[in-house]
Parts: C-alpha cells; sequence; structure tokens
C-alpha cells in the first residue's frame, strides 16, 4: 500500500460476523421492551407505535435511540446496553465465516475494533470467534466520549478524538464497515472506507438496532466507498484499491 502502513478500524455486527442472523432480532426485542418500559406511565408500557415512534425520532436526531433515550428520560447507557444486549444462549446465535483469522493476519498494519456494541458483547463475540488475538485495541461504545459526553459512530468529533489519540494522519485509517453512515463521516474527514454488503438484506429490517434507518439501495457503490466487497475475506484482493 504504497509503503504506507495503514491502520484498519473494523466494526464488528454485519461485518467481522452475521448480526442479521439472530443477534439483531433479539436486540430488537431487548429493546423495545426496555424502551416501553421507560416510557411507560403508572406501571402501564407504552405501546409499539410509541416505541417505533420514539426509536426512530432519536436515531434521525442523534445518530443512536441511546442517545435520546438518556438525553431525555434519563436512562443510564449501561442499562440500556446491557438490557438490548441479554441473551441466554450467545454462542448459539453467532454465524461467521470461517478464514477470518487468516484474512487479518495478512492484512499489513494495526487492526482497531471500533463498535457502537457494548464492550461485554463485543469481547465475547471476537473470542468465540477467536479474532481478538488478532486487535491491537478494542473500541466499544461505553469509550466513546468527547468531551464527556457519549459520541458513538458516526461522530466526527470521536473520530478525530481516534486519529489524533493514535497519532496517525486520516488517510492512513482504513474504516471497513457495513452501515454507510459511519462510512459518509469517515470519507468527509479523510479515511479511506470499506463497505461490506454481505449479510445485510433488501427484505430483513435493519432497524433491529438501534432504531437504525438504512440506505434505499443496500447494492450501489456510493462516492463515500472506496471498496464495495460482500465479505471482509476478499479484502486482501483488493489491497491495491486503497492506495
Amino acid at each position: 500500500m504504497a509503503n504506507i502502513t495503514p491502520v484498519w478500524l473494523f466494526d464488528l455486527d454485519n461485518t467481522l460476523h452475521n448480526a442479521s442472523h439472530a443477534f439483531f432480532p433479539a436486540i430488537n426485542d431487548n429493546m423495545n421492551r426496555f424502551i416501553a418500559r421507560a416510557l411507560g406511565v403508572d406501571g402501564v408500557d407504552a405501546n409499539s407505535a410509541t416505541v417505533d415512534a420514539v426509536r426512530t425520532d432519536y436515531w434521525v436526531r442523534y445518530g443512536a435511540t441511546l442517545l435520546g433515550m438518556v438525553k431525555h428520560h434519563g436512562v443510564r447507557a449501561e442499562d440500556f446496553l446491557r438490557e438490548a444486549h441479554r441473551f441466554d444462549n450467545l454462542s448459539g446465535m453467532i454465524r461467521a465465516e470461517p478464514g477470518l483469522i487468516s484474512l487479518l493476519k495478512r492484512l499489513p498494519g494495526r487492526k482497531i475494533l471500533f463498535t457502537n456494541a457494548p464492550q461485554r458483547y463485543s469481547r465475547d463475540v471476537m473470542r468465540h470467534l477467536g479474532l481478538h488475538r488478532q486487535f491491537g485495541k478494542h473500541i466499544s461504545i461505553e469509550s466513546m466520549h468527547v468531551h464527556r459526553q457519549l459520541r458513538p459512530k458516526p461522530s466526527p468529533h470521536l473520530l478525530r478524538k481516534l486519529l489524533a489519540r493514535e497519532g496517525v494522519p486520516a488517510h492512513r485509517c482504513i474504516l471497513v464497515e457495513d452501515t454507510l453512515a459511519n462510512l459518509k463521516t469517515a470519507k468527509k474527514i479523510g479515511m479511506r472506507t470499506v463497505w461490506v454488503t454481505g449479510y445485510l438484506s433488501k427484505t430483513a429490517k435493519m432497524s433491529a438496532l438501534s432504531g437504525q434507518l438504512m440506505h434505499p439501495n443496500l447494492t450501489k457503490r456510493t462516492g463515500y466507498v472506496d471498496v464495495k466487497v460482500k465479505s471482509v475475506r476478499r479484502l486482501a484482493d483488493n489491497l491495491h484499491r486503497l492506495h
């Protein structure tokens, strides 16, 4: 890569494993129950229409439903994340491709896990996949604070803080993601971007996580995507396109 060693920022869900298979539906149900209780009045949970409206509104306004719940309803972030990611059989829910360890070993440069998922969940998934030893750092949502305010992806302030902390210019960083909003922000500040599409579905409602609104076209590569791949296993074959 032009003799410049990159720093890879890898997302987790729907990038390194198939979160749409079981995790996102479960998170969706857990989150809805939590929000319904938080919005309830006199011990009566809010109805589903109210929950859906609030989730969508906060996602659009803040980039994450969690931020709206913290700001407007006094919810503690750690409570929200714990309840949303409560699973009876985490290992049985994981679906991922083989060969990821080999792929990561082949990629030049440092690798950082950079996920809006909570630390315990992301740690457990990475350990189950055997990928944790391939990453020098693990940045989860709990550590995504800027000026003492929670600022998860796609916050440009978070990305700039990360660059400053790592001591690398933006053009040396490559963000590998399934979420277009995160890639768009990264590209604006000068990072290179890889869009992983293999786990996205036109029929599955990816609003399952944090009320997220997906791009209407899940296959067309946009101007802020340098490389589009179905699987991270294709990254090594596309290094020349990330100069």
